[in-house]
């Protein structure tokens, strides 16, 4: 019997109901802006609640939108906010389902990762994270079919995440999305100043300064980098902002940038 993993934050990140989560989705990306005219590789976005960070996750995901009849198969990794461990875990389930539908686990693309020390199998690891199940709605509603390879982060080295995800690499039908998002809990001149070093960090590849509270997944983030680094690809930041200027106070805010790597 096929395993599912459930969604466990619909509802409360985002709309249960389907019409309603399909209509969300559609006016975040019709009021998103196009960035250069290129392919990308990657893109990097925000996992909070849609109504805080959906704008600005559509402003990459509305990158993909000519390029979505090649994209079959989605490598995702975002930062474990649930269980604390060591390593990235790929999941045991067959399947993640959202409102939306159920999208099927590649199970060749994890065995590529098979001996590799820093990878372990748990379905703990992502029944409750909402880092990555926040992106599944995005990437159904673009993507149509396709298949996943999940993973969620813990404590990682940067090498050891360039290493999985170059094993996963693919050609251009593989979308590779890495969730996170930045400083947390500053006023709102003293976030976008932190973020703004935190951005030009990320289109400059230079994971190194990025630290331990300026992106809560910063790990994936920094892995990908390491990778876009090595491969000679390139950055462009698309959106830079924080809840402050969505949906909450200024006193208090979070941090979300979009990027796209090619």
């Amino acid at each position: 019997m096929s395993q599912v993993r459930q969604p466990a934050v619909a509802g409360m990140f985002y709309p249960a109901d389907r019409q309603t989560l399909e209509k969300d989705i559609q006016q975040y990306l019709d009021e998103a802006n196009y960035g250069r005219d290129i392919v990308p590789k990657a893109i990097v976005v925000p996992h909070a609640g849609y109504i805080y960070s959906g704008p600005i996750a559509a402003s990459a995901y509305k990158q993909i939108i000519p390029i979505k009849d090649k994209i079959n198969r989605v490598v995702l990794l975002g930062p474990s906010h649930r269980v604390a461990f060591s390593g990235l875990a790929v999941p045991e389930s067959d399947f993640f389902k959202t409102p939306l539908g159920s999208i099927p686990i590649d199970q060749q693309g994890i065995q590529l990762l098979a001996g590799l020390p820093q990878v372990i199998a748990s379905d703990q690891a992502h029944r409750e994270e909402h880092s990555l199940e926040v992106q599944l709605p995005f990437l159904q509603e673009i993507l149509g079919d396709f298949s996943l390879i999940p993973i969620v982060v813990g404590e990682a080295e940067r090498h050891d995440v360039a290493e999985v995800i170059k094993r996963l690499w693919g050609d251009e039908h593989t979308l590779i999305v890495i969730s996170t998002d930045l400083s947390h809990y500053h006023e709102y001149d003293e976030a976008k100043r932190i973020d703004r070093l935190t951005s030009d960090a990320i289109a400059n590849l230079k994971p190194d300064l990025i630290s331990y509270d300026d992106a809560c997944g910063r790990n994936g983030l920094k892995g990908m980098l390491t990778v876009a680094e090595e491969m000679k690809l390139e950055v462009d930041i698309l959106d830079l902002r924080n809840s402050g200027d969505t949906a909450g106070d200024k006193n208090r805010v979070v941090g979300y940038g979009a990027y796209v790597i090619h």
